[in-house]
């Protein structure tokens, strides 16, 4: 199964175990959030990762917000 959060972001049973990745990649968001959480700047992501851009990076960060943003939507008042 293969779900196209956005043009960027894509979550496939076959890829990283169905962890949402950058499409056409096999780099998880998650690896990318971890980086900035941990105080990693676009620049050291970037040149780490040198197939993304910083678009990328902005996308990963709209992911989580919308998550956190549903997450929260499921709790009861």
């Amino acid at each position: 199964m293969r779900i196209e959060v956005n043009k960027d972001i894509v979550i496939d049973s076959e890829i990283c175990h169905g962890k949402p990745t950058f499409k056409g990649t096999r780099i998880m968001i998650s690896i990318i959030l971890d980086m900035l959480r941990s105080g990693a700047n676009v620049e050291e992501i970037l040149k780490a990762y040198p197939s993304l851009t910083k678009k990328h990076i902005e996308a990963a960060l709209g992911f989580a917000t919308d998550i956190t943003e549903r997450s929260f939507e499921l709790i009861p008042a």
